[in-house]
């Protein structure tokens, strides 16, 4: 038969041991290797110049889409990343931005397009190293086409 004092001593250990079950701190949310955000591509607007044309917030920033306007019609888009425009990628890009597209269902970046317009747009990053790779689609005659890609 247990006794008082020998009762609390046994809750303890049993509480303690318990505790030891439970689950380490939760770890941060690891940031996603491949994505990809659609966009509608900007309506005819008066004005020439870089207007504004699609944004998208994440944590880890913003991503805007500008659009080169002339004679009121888009000629081209481009990506800026937090206000600053894209570094350009010289050489190949590795295989996970390969893989990513891929994954996206988007056509394999090689030659750029040089008219980046199209009925809906796609932004595709790739985060599985070291560098975060930028890469914007145009959607146009039923295929996607590579437009551009950058670092940020």
């Amino acid at each position: 038969m247990l006794t008082k004092p020998m009762l609390g001593v046994a809750i303890a250990a049993l509480l303690l041991g318990a505790g030891s079950l439970l689950p380490a701190e939760a770890a941060p949310p690891a940031r996603p290797n491949c994505a990809a955000v659609a966009l509608r591509p900007m309506l005819v607007r008066p004005g020439d110049g870089q207007q504004d044309a699609g944004l998208y917030k994440f944590r880890f920033g913003r991503i805007e889409v500008k659009a080169a306007v002339k004679n009121g019609a888009t000629e081209r888009y481009t990506i800026e990343m937090n206000g600053k425009p894209l570094n350009a990628v010289t050489g190949k890009l590795p295989a996970s931005v390969l893989a990513c597209a891929k994954a996206k269902r988007l056509s394999v970046p090689g030659t750029a397009d040089g008219t980046c317009i199209g009925d809906q747009l796609t932004v595709m990053t790739d985060n599985s190293g070291d560098t975060r790779y930028i890469l914007l689609y145009a959607h146009r005659a039923g295929i996607w086409h590579f437009c551009s890609a950058g670092t940020a």
